[in-house]
């Protein structure tokens, strides 16, 4: 009688030991993809950095129907996807010896501007923190 007691338990045994490993291990995943983890705000500059890097990045974080327009000597366009002529210069990085530049940023969103005194030519672009994400809202590009 000894002689089958000591399998069923060494066996009872086992099954509480597997099932036990194979729950701390669920915990751990469950611990490493931490809602609070997922939900971190992207950084601007980063995101900032690889918008102006990466064109497909950049068509991925733009707001279509994008709000703004582009007006040049054919008329009125609203921007689409077919349209969009991918942005390449960071504001940082513009020629302020020909453009007059402005920008400002927030915790939710940026903005910047780019002109040339008297010459009708001038640009606006808008990002917004969407979703603990950032995205390229509004584009208005003047070419008189």
């Amino acid at each position: 009688m000894k002689k089958r007691i000591l399998p069923t338990l060494l066996g009872l045994v086992t099954i509480v030991v597997v099932i036990s490993i194979t729950n701390c291990k669920s915990a751990n995943i469950t611990s490493s993809t931490d809602p609070d983890k997922k939900t971190s705000i992207e950084n601007f500059d980063d995101f900032y950095n690889r918008f102006h890097a990466d064109s497909l990045f950049q068509m991925s974080r733009i707001k279509f129907p994008l709000k703004g327009i582009k007006v040049d000597y054919e008329g009125e366009k609203k921007w689409s996807g077919k349209n969009w002529i991918t942005m390449k210069t960071k504001i940082q990085d513009v020629d302020t010896s020909e453009f007059k530049t402005e920008y400002q940023k927030t915790d939710k969103s940026f903005m910047e501007k780019f002109w040339i005194e008297d010459t009708g030519y001038s640009s606006e672009y808008r990002f917004k923190l969407i979703r603990k994400k950032w995205y390229l809202v509004y584009a208005n590009e003047q070419n008189l």
